[in-house]
């Protein structure tokens, strides 16, 4: 709901990736924010390179707004991120229900002929390098809505799950104040509330 969208891209050699399974990297979501941290100093010190795109949702609210999908975006970012690395192989976790079709999207907008893509629904359990990526998104990402919070207050995390997070966008919903650039009007979520709101009103003044 709130704050931007970070893609990473790490390149690894084979026997580097062998390190990341020593020390434990495993899919962001499973480990504690610290253990990110910790992790995210050696993956980016092992790193052969590292490439990072994040998109604001200021960014994903234009786009979306000319009919460009949260899918498509992603695959730009993706394609981006392949483009700069420039890898033998390039492991994703597949932002779309078809994993060859987010594969072979992806590797047509790279215009890489000779890497191979391989995209798979929760890729970042399945590949430490995916793992990896996904560790250095989270923590870019965190620390952004870190600094965020300097700015708009303690608004929790920035996703739909967190209370804190609604009830930011709810308490500036109902104040009538414009919603702050940071946040994803598009977002399904964000619609709900403003529209939970304007049905309360409506009843008020009925």
């Amino acid at each position: 709901m709130v704050g931007p969208l970070v893609v990473c891209g790490i390149m690894m050699s084979s026997n580097q990736i062998a390190y990341l399974v020593e020390i434990g990297v495993q899919d962001s979501k499973v480990i504690s924010a610290k253990r990110r941290e910790f992790l995210f100093a050696e993956i980016m010190a092992l790193a052969e390179g590292i490439a990072i795109r994040r998109i604001t949702a200021v960014e994903i609210d234009e786009g979306r707004a000319r009919g460009v999908s949260l899918n498509r975006i992603e695959v730009s970012a993706f394609a981006s991120v392949a483009r700069e690395l420039h890898p033998d192989v390039v492991y994703m976790d597949a932002a779309d229900v078809v994993p060859r079709r987010f594969e072979e999207t992806v590797a047509h907008e790279s215009g890489l002929a000779n890497c191979q893509f391989v995209a798979e629904h929760k890729a970042d359990s399945k590949y430490p390098i995916v793992a990896a990526a996904s560790i250095v998104a989270k923590v870019e990402r965190d620390r952004e809505i870190q600094r965020l919070h300097t700015i708009y207050g303690d608004f929790g995390s920035g996703y739909p799950s967190d209370p804190k997070t609604v009830r930011f966008v709810e308490h500036i919903v109902r104040t009538g104040e414009p919603l702050p650039p940071v946040v994803r009007k598009s977002w399904n979520s964000v619609k709900r509330v403003i529209e939970a709101s304007e049905t309360k009103q409506s009843r008020l003044e009925g």
